[in-house]
């Protein structure tokens, strides 16, 4: 027997949207993979005589700049889904570009920091694992960005589609890349 809460208003069974369950199972798979990561960096970690070695230092001001725009690109992505909501798609697009330019400008600290940092992925156990975790970030940072684009491309252009659901998925995602840089913002750069 089917109980009322699984029924919709016709006496229907409801069926899981195959598009959430493929976004929870995705994300759940990232979820561990980044999980992963931070384990070998605590292993690492624990297993190191010092932590991290001599000679590195990170741009923890600068990043933590980088940091708060990349937070704040949650905000303008969520106003992104506030106006596909409305089904108002110029709006939804304009903030999807604005969500874009602030992971771009994250993603160019990232970039800078690479190229003036004292170390490299070879120079040490910190410097591979700071490597591996930062720039998997990034790479799904990324792939964000080109999602998002797609996204609002597709949402801009002729296609009559509802658009609400597409720019929720894609604000899962992105919502997903931004809790896991705070956790790694945290871990690599204030408690290292």
């Amino acid at each position: 027997m089917v109980d009322s809460a699984t029924l919709d208003g016709h006496g229907t069974a409801r069926t899981p949207d195959p598009l959430v369950v493929g976004m929870v199972v995705w994300l759940a798979s990232e979820l561990m993979f980044f999980s992963g990561l931070f384990a070998a960096w605590f292993t690492l970690r624990a297993n190191a005589t010092k932590w991290p070695p001599a000679g590195v230092e990170l741009a923890t001001a600068r990043t933590a700049v980088a940091t708060a725009v990349l937070l704040s690109s949650s905000f303008t992505m969520h106003l992104a889904v506030a106006a596909a909501n409305r089904d108002d798609r110029a709006r939804s697009v304009r903030w999807l570009v604005v969500t874009v330019a602030m992971g771009a400008v994250f993603l160019g600290n990232q970039a800078w920091e690479y190229a003036v940092a004292p170390f490299h992925i070879g120079s040490h156990a910190y410097g591979s694992i700071f490597y591996l975790m930062t720039g998997f970030h990034g790479l799904h940072v990324l792939g964000g960005l080109v999602f998002l684009l797609t996204i609002a491309g597709v949402v801009g252009g002729r296609s009559k589609a509802p658009a609400a659901r597409t720019v929720e998925m894609a604000a899962a995602y992105w919502h997903f890349v931004d809790a896991v840089w705070v956790a790694m913002f945290t871990v690599v750069y204030l408690i290292s």
